[in-house]
């Protein structure tokens, strides 16, 4: 039986060929930046890793395609079409039944990367548990799916609208090592340090680990949000989210819309560095292991 997976003829051939493919997700560009830049965005991203000799692999489900590497048109479409979903690992099956279009969230993008022998995904921040799961048991999809994923991902940590420790002992408990870039502190997203120190973990890929492996990479202290207006934002939008009943997943893009308004736009600009900075390094890591696999 067919794969229902459409993998590019580009991607299709790096990986038969050994070359470095990276993954990237899409609702990143459909949710998570801001029309019309969203689309030049999209287009950076892709260039940081083919102007490396890396193998950019955007994903998203195209009129119920899960497409691994888009075409041009896909992209625009991505970023320009605002009835497009956000599909989640759970999701991907319906929205193929449906033939809807979707971004694909870290879960998705894990997912149907695994799937099509991806080994790398660059990502902005993880999900994780939200503030208050005691007793809304909100917790990101992310964290399971990766547990059970072998795929390395790298990331800024989570974003600090989260529970941070709460999420870090979640990743213990489902055997998903965390391993720090050039740092032992776990980074919060928008901030270079949590404030959480991190265990050091060999590199799990060798043991055939049937989980993921979190590379976390934290923003160069120039490059992060001011600490206290980031506090001050983020007390304010967890009020107006308490206040208007925002709940399940509308609590996200309603405390990110809320920072991106009382900082002025800069937490755009800083995610935009983050998600940089994350594809540069996961392509180097693609490309490390396809040297050693000569």
């Amino acid at each position: 039986m067919p794969s229902p997976v459409e993998i590019s003829p580009k991607v299709s051939a790096a990986i038969a060929a050994g070359a470095p493919v990276v993954a990237l997700e899409s609702t990143i560009i459909s949710h998570g930046l801001p029309r019309p830049g969203n689309l030049a965005a999209a287009r950076t991203f892709e260039s940081i890793l083919s102007t490396r000799g890396v193998t950019p692999a955007t994903i998203a489900l195209i009129d119920g395609v899960p497409k691994v590497g888009l075409t041009p048109d896909d992209l625009e479409r991505i970023a320009a079409d605002e009835s497009v979903v956000k599909v989640g690992g759970r999701d991907i099956a319906i929205a193929m039944a449906r033939k809807m279009t979707g971004g694909t969230t870290v879960a998705a993008t894990s997912v149907l990367a695994a799937r099509a022998g991806i080994r790398v995904f660059a990502t902005g921040g993880l999900g994780g548990v939200h503030r208050g799961a005691a007793e809304s048991f909100d917790e990101s999809a992310d964290l399971t799916v990766l547990s059970r994923t072998p795929i390395t991902v790298v990331s800024a940590g989570v974003k600090s609208i989260l529970d941070i420790p709460a999420t870090l002992e979640r990743l213990e408990t489902l055997s998903v090592a965390v391993v720090g870039y050039r740092t032992s502190r776990f980074p919060a997203f928008w901030l270079a340090d949590s404030g959480y120190d991190l265990d050091w973990r060999v590199d799990r890929d060798a043991f055939g680990e049937q989980s993921a492996l979190l590379v976390a990479n934290p923003l160069a202290p120039g490059d992060q949000l001011d600490p206290e207006v980031l506090s001050g934002a983020l007390e304010a939008a967890l009020v107006a989210a308490a206040d208007s009943g925002t709940r399940g997943k509308a609590v996200t893009p309603f405390l990110l819309d809320h920072i991106q308004q009382v900082t002025g736009g800069v937490s755009v600009e800083v995610n935009l560095t983050i998600a940089q900075g994350n594809i540069e390094l996961a392509g180097q890591i693609a490309t490390s292991w396809s040297q050693r696999a000569v």
